[in-house]
């Protein structure tokens, strides 16, 4: 239970939808639910967005909702690299992976943002809209219960506490999330055998342009081209970052410098560990993405593996989603369990298909890699050798990648067009 404010009396606020967790998933929810005319609060427990190594990958899929909001023009104005391919290098051997100048959108790249300008965008749109509400530094503690439904939350606040009651609860709150563990809500674990370390490392005007994926036998690296400097991912066998840490850090400098000789010369600015950090990956699906008054979407509802670094564009399709699916059930005050069933069952297809493929490469392509023997010569695989002497199939990558399984696209009105009423509050 949450104790009184200093003054003694809890805050108390309702509305017809509250998500808790203001990253893609949430963020997205919220605008499009505002802009529709649902009274919506999002909470977000940080004080701002600014959090490093978090997904910054927009893929065309998002940027097409982008366009369909008619503010694309102005969210590619935020600082972004634009990635047309994305390449591999294995054991000496370059393959050009996927080709996203194909691909029917208008945005035929990857937009590389970080996440935090992509989050401030999104919030600022929503809060044109007098349906919006942002609490930030809001930390949800406990689900509000009335027999088997969930009515709300209970926030916690530098100011004091908070009681949220709610039409619809939303947990975007990623993939520990305390809703739906609160909720009672059971995962199924798909498994990962790998985990990721992620650093930055500067780049300079005579490095390559591409953003890359180097392979040699016992060994994953990733770079991401960021302007400035490179976001690098340093793939381990899953439970070894201890291990690796023992081995010392000039050890895992020669290692990045083995993969990538041009590097060598700017290792050194990883002075200590904590400018390397581990990313746990999993991956898991809720079993069931709803109960009475509550429904889970994002990683809270199916943590991503960050292959393809599909996570944010999988969250902001189930936002999408919800809100097609729940505008008109919360515009009149009464969302049932087939409501959010219909959301699930809209989701789960691509989520399952998406999370079958990661897990594939994961355990038959990745964890071989990672567990060879570095002396080991790799074999080019037999799709890769076909990417290579057949360039349209690149293609199928870059679709799958860009735009996924069953992309959804805004269906939800914008209430406030017709009045001109929306405006900054």
């Amino acid at each position: 239970m949450l104790a009184q404010s200093a003054s003694g009396v809890m805050t108390r606020v309702t509305t017809r939808c509250c998500i808790a967790g203001g990253g893609p998933a949430g963020m997205m929810a919220g605008l499009l639910l505002a802009r529709a005319g649902v009274d919506t609060i999002v909470l977000e427990k940080h004080r701002d967005f600014l959090r490093d190594f978090r997904g910054d990958t927009v893929h065309p899929s998002t940027l097409e909702l982008m366009h369909e909001l008619g503010v694309l023009e102005d969210f590619l104005k935020r600082p972004h690299q634009e990635v047309r391919q994305i390449g591999g290098d294995i054991d000496g051997n370059h393959v050009t992976v996927a080709d996203f100048t194909h691909l029917p959108t208008r945005c035929k790249f990857v937009a590389l943002m970080p996440q935090w300008e992509f989050l401030d965008f999104l919030a600022d749109e929503a809060r044109r809209y007098p349906t919006f509400r942002l609490f930030m530094n809001a930390d949800v503690v406990g689900l509000r219960k009335s027999g088997g439904t969930i009515t709300g939350v209970e926030v916690r606040t530098p100011d004091g506490d908070m009681a949220v009651d709610a039409t619809l609860t939303v947990g975007a709150d990623g993939r520990r999330s305390l809703v739906r563990e609160r909720a009672g809500l059971a995962v199924r674990t798909l498994g990962a055998p790998i985990d990721v370390l992620w650093m930055r490392l500067s780049r300079r005007d005579t490095d390559r342009a591409e953003t890359l994926g180097v392979i040699r036998s016992g060994r994953v690296f990733v770079m991401l081209n960021r302007g400035d400097y490179w976001q690098c991912a340093f793939v381990i066998p899953k439970g070894a970052f201890d291990e690796l840490r023992g081995r010392g850090l000039e050890a895992f400098r020669e290692d990045i410098a083995s993969m990538s000789p041009f590097l060598s010369d700017r290792v050194g600015e990883l002075r200590m560990w904590d400018d390397v950090k581990l990313l746990t990956v999993i991956v898991d699906r809720l079993q069931r993405w709803y109960a009475p008054g509550l429904l889970c979407i994002g990683d809270a509802a199916h943590a991503m593996s960050p292959i393809g670094g599909v996570g944010i564009n999988l969250a902001v399709q189930d936002a999408v989603a919800a809100a097609n699916l729940l505008y008109q059930p919360l515009r009149d005050g009464v969302v049932s369990p087939e409501n959010l069933a219909a959301v699930e069952r809209r989701r789960l297809l691509p989520t399952r298909l998406t999370q079958a493929a990661q897990v594939a490469i994961q355990r038959h392509v990745l964890a071989p890699v990672i567990g060879g023997r570095r002396s080991e010569r790799i074999a080019l695989p037999f799709p890769v050798r076909m990417l290579r002497r057949y360039p349209i199939l690149r293609r199928i990558p870059a679709r799958l990648v860009g735009i996924g399984v069953r992309p959804e696209h805004i269906r939800t009105p914008d209430a406030f067009a017709a009045s001109g009423s929306a405006g900054y509050n």
